[in-house]
């Protein structure tokens, strides 16, 4: 099988487990893909934590959760320096934390406070941890996917722009329509059904790391024009300077986006055409994953908030404003 064959097989996986959830489970596989954290956002019970397992389930990689509260401690998530006894006498030894897996769910980002959120960060932008002077490395296959909660925010703390900027995309999760919510139902109730009666039905092998990494490879060579390196720039600097297009986008929008997003742009463009089958990008792969990019990296404006207007409705309109290539 060719790595976009056993991409599509994971993919098709995933969907076995979450219903009417397409868009999510090509977001997760963008992220994975293009080596980026994700941050996963919806209401109690859209199936976010669900989404993340069933990646993992069928991958083969190590997985682990950490449930974020607001007592957890720096160490609880990166590991500590434990005190041993041995015959030649007392020494310290490094404990590992939940942070050392491939594939990490940090469920309730939010409801840490920041100094376990900026060592989570910390271990995301440097691929590494540092405990007593010692650097521990991460996995070569590693990815962080942190789910937060849009309501409910009392006793949470929200993550400062700063470092909201390096989650590569910031995906939303939204209700089922009724149709899939009927197989959701009939799915759960025969996954219920096969636990009590005790049958295990036999599971496929996992996907192994190495097509990930093939798949990487296949990426990093797909075509990106030089008109659309300026298309990507050109709606990046539309985040900074609004007045160039609109009066409305000027009073909407109140801090642009960073290079972090034309970074972004590129990875996940490339990424989504590949899994596409194409060798080259179009417009019509950035535009598909501009949102998720943009979205956690535009500040609006009181008056955007007065007019009730959201990321959203301000990405679609600088992508209706700024030229195509």
């Amino acid at each position: 099988m060719t790595p976009l064959d056993q991409i599509n097989d994971l993919k098709a996986r995933m969907a076995q487990s979450i219903i009417g959830q397409t868009q999510v489970i090509d977001r997760l596989l963008i992220g994975l893909l293009a080596n980026g954290n994700l941050l996963i956002e919806g209401l109690p019970g859209l199936a976010k934590t669900r989404a993340v397992k069933a990646m993992a389930r069928n991958l083969d990689a190590e997985f682990s959760r950490i449930q974020f509260t607001p007592d957890l401690l720096p160490s609880d998530v990166t590991g500590t320096e434990v005190y041993t006894q041995t015959e030649a006498g007392g020494t310290f030894r490094f404990e590992p934390g939940p942070i050392f897996a491939n594939i990490v769910l940090a469920d309730e980002i939010n409801r840490a406070p920041a100094k376990v959120q900026a060592a989570l960060l910390e271990a995301m932008e440097e691929r590494q941890v540092t405990v007593s002077g010692t650097t521990h490395k991460m996995e070569p296959l590693f990815i962080v996917m942190a789910t937060q909660n849009p309501i409910e925010q009392e006793g949470t703390y929200p993550l400062p722009e700063a470092q909201m900027d390096r989650f590569l995309m910031h995906v939303q999760i939204t209700y089922p329509p009724v149709e899939d919510e009927v197989l959701v139902i009939r799915l759960v109730r025969g996954e219920d059904t096969a636990a009590n009666s005790g049958t295990t039905a036999g599971k496929p092998s996992p996907i192994p790391q190495d097509a990930v990494f093939a798949a990487r490879q296949e990426i990093g060579k797909i075509h990106v024009s030089d008109a659309m390196d300026r298309y990507m720039a050109d709606l990046v600097q539309a985040t900074r300077t609004p007045s160039a297009l609109s009066d409305d986008l000027a009073a909407w929008i109140e801090i642009g986006a960073s290079p972090r997003a034309s970074l972004a742009l590129d990875k996940c463009g490339r990424a989504h055409a590949w899994m596409n089958g194409r060798d080259y990008v179009d417009p019509a792969d950035i535009r598909a994953i501009a949102h998720d990019v943009f979205r956690h990296r535009i500040t609006l404006s009181f008056e955007a908030q007065g007019d009730a207007k959201t990321a959203d409705d301000v990405i679609d309109e600088i992508l209706k404003l700024v030229a195509l290539p």
